[in-house]
Parts: C-alpha cells; sequence; structure tokens
C-alpha cells in the first residue's frame, strides 16, 4: 500500500484491498503495542488535532498514537482555533500546513475537512463528520475480523438512526468488504438514495448484500453483528428528543433482538452510549422522557456479546495505522 501523503476522508476513497491492508497494519501495530516493540518511520514529525466537537475516543487515539510513532501532537479545541470564523478554512489549512505534517479534523460538514484536504498540503484524516466516520469504520472491521477471522459473508444488522456519519459509514465499509449490510429502522430514518446507490455499485463488486427494513424482527434475526449508536447528538431541542425517542424506542437494541440473532453475535457502538443513569445526560432523559435506557439496554451493552471496549481500543491502533501509512519514511514489514 504506497499512499504516503494521501488524506484519508472517507472509505469512499479507497478500495477493498487497501482497507484490508489498512486493517493487516493496525494488527501489526497492535502486536508490536503489546510487546513493547518501538515502531520507526514518523519520529520528529508533528501534528494538528482540530476538534470543533469534543470526543474522548478520537483525541486519545490519535494522541496515543502519534507519541507511540514518536510524534508531537498540538491539540486545538472549539475555542482555541479561528477556524471558519476570523480565518477561512483555506488559510487556517495553508498556515498548519505549513507547520505540521498531519492534520485531523472532527467537526460538522464533510466539506470542510475535504477543503482542508485541498489545501493543507499535508495528510488530513477525517476524525468525524455530520456524514462520515471512516476512521469508526477501521475500528469496527478490525474488532468483527478479530472475532470471525473473515469480514466476508458477515450479516450485520444497524438498528436507529442511519442518516448521518455512522449509518452512512457502515454501509460503505460493509458493502465494500463484502458483508451484508441491514439498515433496521424506520424508512424516514434510513440513508440518502444517492449513497444508497453508490453502495449497491459496491455491493456487485463484493459479493454484499443491502436490506432495508422497518421490521425489528426481520433486521436482528440471524445476524452476526448487531450495532448501534446515539440517537441524537447533545445540543438539540428538546422536540428533537422528543421526536427520535417515540421513533427509534421500537428499535432499541434489546435482549430480545440478541436472542433473535446468530448464537456467536456481537454488539457494537461507537460510545459513548446511554445505557443507563450513571451519566448527567442519562439522568436528564431520564426526568425529562420517563426513559432509563436509549439507543441500548443496559442488559445487552454488559452482556458477554459487547464487544464495544474492544471496539474503543481499536480506534487507536486503526488511527495510528492510517497515520503510519499516510506519514511514514519507512514500509511496514509483514512478518
Amino acid at each position: 500500500m504506497n499512499i504516503k501523503g494521501k488524506s484519508f476522508l472517507t472509505l469512499k476513497d479507497f478500495t477493498p484491498k487497501q482497507i484490508a491492508e489498512f486493517l493487516d497494519l493496525a494488527d501489526w501495530l497492535r502486536d508490536c503495542k503489546r510487546k513493547r516493540v518501538r515502531v520507526r518511520g514518523c519520529e520528529g514529525k508533528n501534528i494538528a488535532l482540530i476538534f470543533e466537537k469534543t470526543s474522548t475516543r478520537t483525541r486519545c487515539s490519535f494522541e496515543v498514537a502519534a507519541y507511540d510513532l514518536g510524534m508531537g501532537a498540538t491539540y486545538l479545541d472549539p475555542k482555541a482555533s479561528q477556524i471558519g470564523k476570523k480565518e477561512s478554512i483555506q488559510d487556517t489549512a495553508r498556515v498548519l500546513g505549513r507547520m505540521f505534517d498531519g492534520i485531523e479534523y472532527r467537526g460538522y460538514g464533510q466539506e470542510i475537512v475535504e477543503n482542508l484536504a485541498k489545501y493543507a498540503g499535508v495528510p488530513v484524516w477525517n476524525g468525524l463528520t455530520n456524514e462520515y466516520h471512516p476512521t469508526q469504520m477501521l475500528a469496527d472491521l478490525l474488532t468483527i475480523r478479530d472475532y470471525f477471522g473473515r469480514l466476508e459473508g458477515i450479516r450485520l444488522t444497524y438498528m436507529g438512526d442511519a442518516r448521518y456519519n455512522t449509518g452512512n459509514s457502515l454501509m460503505i465499509a460493509c458493502t465494500k468488504m463484502g458483508l451484508h449490510f441491514t439498515c433496521c429502522a424506520p424508512k424516514k430514518y434510513w440513508p440518502n438514495e444517492e449513497l444508497i446507490e453508490i453502495c449497491r455499485g459496491y455491493a456487485a463488486e463484493s459479493g454484499a448484500t443491502l436490506t432495508f427494513t422497518e421490521d425489528v424482527v426481520e433486521g436482528t434475526t440471524g445476524a452476526d453483528v448487531i450495532s448501534t449508536d446515539v440517537w441524537v447528538s447533545m445540543g438539540e431541542p428538546d422536540e428533537i428528543w422528543a421526536e427520535r425517542i417515540h421513533d427509534l424506542l421500537p428499535y432499541q437494541v434489546t435482549i430480545d433482538c440478541i436472542n433473535r440473532a446468530a448464537d456467536d453475535v456481537i454488539f457494537l457502538h461507537c460510545l459513548p452510549s446511554f445505557h443507563d443513569l450513571n451519566t448527567e445526560i442519562g439522568r436528564t432523559i431520564s426526568e425529562k422522557f420517563g426513559i432509563n435506557e436509549m439507543e441500548v439496554t443496559d442488559e445487552v451493552f454488559e452482556s458477554k456479546y459487547s464487544r464495544v471496549f474492544d471496539e474503543a481500543e481499536n480506534r487507536m491502533h486503526t488511527i495510528k495505522a492510517v497515520m503510519y501509512a499516510t506519514l511514514s519514511e519507512v514500509p511496514w514489514p509483514l512478518d
């Protein structure tokens, strides 16, 4: 895989072979970390981390991965950058590109990260936009491959709001890599038809299938993987919460969903999750709407089927693979 200098903006930009090589590289880097073997090739480089939306896992994954590779990392929180406010995206990109060897962006529209990549002159990595979440997809694929030993033919069901980054990106990842993708949600929460048609093309090449259903029994029966995400982003008004809870509560991942799935089913969630009352947000939801669990029940989240913390750890290893592949001066060994 020769992609040094290339940006990582969406999995649409990469072939199935390249995606598989990202996973192989992440697997090797994970093994090196566990054996305390220092990986060389990025020493002395520096990266900028632009976070217009805060995150625990994404920030920690990029920072730890950078330090493991011998790089420095500068974190720019929502108040520490003038991007799009006092300075245009184009100007910000050209300034940071002179100072850093790579730039991560986590925030809003995909056009922002695309513009950063256009003008920076260095690799830009998408840590999350409204439309796509490609680093999370590599972590999900690695977690699935770790457990099942393969990707092709795995049946993955995504439950909930599939119109945005996680649903969109899972559909892309599955159809590129030969997993059978099912979207189980009310029809108005399905991905847009343009992206569905693109993914039908990927599926025709990989042997994957695409299924869209509003029937929870149909959507979960025989699934190898059941995945979900939060229903509402923080800061949205109460009426949005009320609408989503009303529409999506029937699509909550419950133990009944798990029992209908394959015997060795696993549950995935990119986190954070509102599965109990141990958070301020969880308690607020309970007080306002009278429910103690949202997109997944605590019974499922804490069960033997849950692989969410393996998935969270794999964020770091796959992000490290993306940075290494796009920045390293040293080809990685396969043995």
